[in-house]
């Protein structure tokens, strides 16, 4: 009977230890599916971009169209054209995992998981992202929509 009973006690610990083992490569494979980027449900800092930084041209953008740009050090932003010499710009990075966004008509799409931002506003239109992009000061000067 101590040979049946010991034999129970190593499965029962060999059983359990491979459990924990098991959930805990779960969560390693869990966390591998996020970023280092902001977590939804938190407003992400626009990029920052000095006063008077050309982004873009306004020419180059069509009324009711958005254009992807960077910033001087290499940031992706979004420049919308929202009227004949108005514009406005967003981060292009998505507030639900941190994947640059793409401008496709009126809309921005995120290619990682189909969230979708209004192009004029930044505002969400379809989540998963529940935050809307952070907007950038933007004005018209000769032409060119540069930072405010």
């Amino acid at each position: 009977m101590g040979m049946t009973a010991e034999l129970h006690s190593r499965r029962k610990v060999l059983t359990t230890g491979a459990a924990v083992a098991g959930a805990a490569a779960g969560a390693v494979v869990l966390t591998a599916c996020g970023s280092d980027s902001t977590p939804s449900g938190s407003t992400a800092a626009p990029p920052a971009a000095a006063p008077g930084e050309t982004l873009t041209a306004l020419s180059d953008i069509q009324v009711g169209q958005a254009k992807a740009a960077k910033t001087a050090d290499g940031k992706d932003v979004i420049v919308t054209r929202t009227a004949e010499g108005t514009a406005a710009a967003f981060s292009a990075i998505c507030t639900h995992q941190g994947c640059a966004v793409v401008p496709e008509g009126a809309e921005l799409k995120c290619p990682c998981h189909n969230s979708i931002f209004d192009a004029a506003t930044g505002a969400v239109k379809k989540g998963p992202a529940d935050q809307p992009l952070p907007s950038i000061a933007v004005k018209v000067t000769n032409g060119q929509v540069v930072t405010a």
